[in-house]
């Protein structure tokens, strides 16, 4: 199988004046091409700063970071901004789209980084909507016109439309009702069998137990890895 993640030995420090606090403590980890993974742990754990090293946000204090085989623990920041928008599509627990755009420009926007003539960008725009499970009937539209389900499901069309190699939701279903995270859970378990790889932080067993593996994360280290119980997803059913 093929890697398109590998952290090895990845340590995160913070200082905060004299204050030395531990993000992450020695986390080894590897993610498959076409793998569905959740990481669960308790609050301050080290979920989001894990996510944010393998989204390349963040740089690790000590460790490799390898993406699609490419070390980029020790890339420049123009190109670590250039692998992240071609590499990685990201989606939010607070959806992070503009309300000041249409839903149609909020999409397109990773293209508009890649310089892509707009007649192109209107096109994969639209693809991904539909992929993500919107309507085309909201392009015109403004975020804030939008249900949250609906603005979630956007966000992952934003996430998707560049073809990433990995999708990144870092907790995708934390601000929607039940029936909102069924349709959301139900458009992340399309593409993953479509062929992305996803990598999920949640606090919500019912949405972890969707995945193929779950990550148990505990005070920086990765304490477990369990095997999902497809009958307690919140889709009832995961075929």
């Amino acid at each position: 199988m093929e890697e398109v993640i590998r952290l090895e030995n990845v340590v995160k420090i913070y200082r905060t004046g004299g204050v030395v606090t531990y993000g992450l403590r020695g986390v080894n980890l590897v993610v498959y091409r076409g793998e569905f993974i959740a990481i669960m742990g308790p609050s301050g754990s080290g979920k989001s700063t894990l996510l944010n090293i393998v989204g390349l946000l963040d740089r690790p204090t000590k460790g490799r970071v390898l993406i699609c085989g490419e070390d980029v623990s020790r890339m420049s920041s123009k190109k670590l901004a250039y692998f992240r928008n071609r590499k990685i599509g990201f989606v939010f627990q607070h959806f992070n789209l503009i309300n000041r755009l249409t839903v149609l420009e909020n999409i397109e926007l990773p293209l508009v980084a890649r310089g892509m003539p707009r007649k192109y960008r209107i096109e994969l725009a639209k693809k991904a909507l539909i992929m993500a499970g919107g309507d085309l009937s909201w392009l015109p539209k403004r975020p804030n016109q939008l249900s949250g389900g609906q603005q979630q499901r956007v966000a992952i069309a934003r996430a998707i439309v560049g073809s990433p190699e990995i999708i990144l939701a870092d907790e995708p279903t934390g601000n929607l009702d039940r029936a909102s995270a069924k349709i959301v859970m139900q458009t992340f378990l399309k593409l993953n069998r479509a062929g992305n790889t996803i990598v999920m932080v949640t606090h919500d067993p019912e949405v972890a137990n969707c995945t193929q593996k779950i990550y148990v994360i505990r005070d920086g280290k990765i304490v477990a890895v369990e095997e999902p119980d497809p009958s307690r997803c919140v889709i009832e059913t995961v075929k």
